[in-house]
């Protein structure tokens, strides 16, 4: 094998395991974010002072010396730890698929284009997470920084995936190209207006979750008695909210609350009614194997992830439901990444290029 051979094996390899990390590390956050244990360590990035946690009694005791407002919880401490150990893998990971990308863009044995803008994008993102990690903790799990800190973790992972495609494809492009489906080709438009959809409705999804509103309706369909009367708009999007000590378990009143889970409701219905026709006409018109699997994983996905929303309400936001809630939200984006990618590949248009 080749010095060549060998980086490129090397570079599907490091994205197809910074992927199933990426997958890892969104799970984690979500068990960290559920188990309230955002500030289990008080400092970044320490946990009090130490590369671990304190466990010993005169590791706690000095802890809780240095910081007297945040007595030592060593389970909450450790939950955070393995996010940040898990988290800080991935950006090596990453900063190893840079180098390697740069190193097969500019071989002169290489026949194959490899991209090299998106990796260095994609290690751009992580190194913008961490300092997003770091602001969880020093801003006292602000609303805003929690959402965004999600939603960098989501497109971490989603340009991972669209870059594993993209390499994926050199090889399959270098044998030949399947014939157009020209049924197909406005459903590509359709696909890439899905994901924006989608995207909207997890940062619903981020924005409920780090203002502690989870749980504000009880019942199903909408929300429990008078719930268009509890609606107010004026400050439960306010992206800078005023200065608190801490926002951990939310700073907003009720009907704020009330509020910003009602609008993630109303967004989980859109999201479900255009995803799911977007998968039917997409299987029933594609003539393509492939791209009709991928609307079947799509339309599965879809199912998987309106049944997991409804159990996180019929059974008061059981931990495991909620944490497959956020994993197969990320399932669900991948899913469709994947279908408008195989669209675009329809049509012969390059997919971000």
């Amino acid at each position: 094998m080749t010095e060549h051979s060998s980086n490129t094996q090397t570079l599907r390899r490091l994205v197809l395991t910074s992927l199933l990390l990426a997958i890892v590390v969104i799970g984690l956050g979500a068990y960290t974010r559920l188990t309230h244990a955002g500030l289990g360590c008080p400092d970044w990035p320490t946990c009090y002072g130490l590369l671990d946690v304190p466990e010993t009694s005169q590791q706690i005791a000095a802890a809780e010396q240095a910081y007297p407002q945040r007595p030592v919880e060593p389970a909450k401490a450790w939950n955070e730890m393995i996010h940040r150990y898990f988290a800080g893998s991935l950006g090596l990971l990453i900063a190893a698929i840079a180098f390697f990308s740069i190193k097969l863009r500019f071989s002169k044995q290489s026949s194959v284009r490899y991209p090299v803008i998106l990796p260095l994008f994609i290690l751009c993102i992580v190194i913008f997470q961490a300092a997003l990690g770091m602001w969880t903790v020093t801003l006292k799990l602000m609303p805003v920084v929690v959402m965004a800190h999600l939603l960098g973790g989501f497109t971490t992972l989603c340009l991972l995936f669209l870059l594993y495609l993209r390499i994926k494809a050199k090889g399959i492009n270098a044998q030949g190209a399947n014939l157009v489906d020209w049924q197909l080709k406005k459903y590509s438009s359709y696909a890439l207006l899905g994901i924006t959809i989608l995207t909207a409705q997890i940062a619903l999804g981020g924005w409920t979750s780090s203002n502690y509103a989870a749980m504000s309706c009880v019942e199903l369909p909408i929300c429990q008695g008078n719930w268009l009367g509890n609606l107010t708009f004026e400050q439960s999007f306010d992206l800078i909210p005023p200065k608190q000590e801490s926002y951990e378990f939310g700073h907003l009143a009720h009907n704020e609350r009330v509020t910003i889970h009602v609008s993630h409701r109303l967004g989980a219905m859109v999201t479900g009614i255009f995803l799911a026709w977007l998968a039917i006409m997409v299987f029933l018109k594609a003539r393509n194997h492939a791209i009709k699997s991928a609307a079947v994983v799509l339309m599965s996905l879809l199912i998987i992830q309106i049944s997991l929303g409804i159990s996180n309400i019929w059974f008061s936001l059981p931990l495991k439901v909620a944490v497959a809630h956020n994993l197969v939200a990320a399932c669900l984006m991948l899913s469709l990444i994947a279908l408008a990618y195989k669209l675009r590949q329809n049509s012969k248009e390059s997919f971000y290029e």
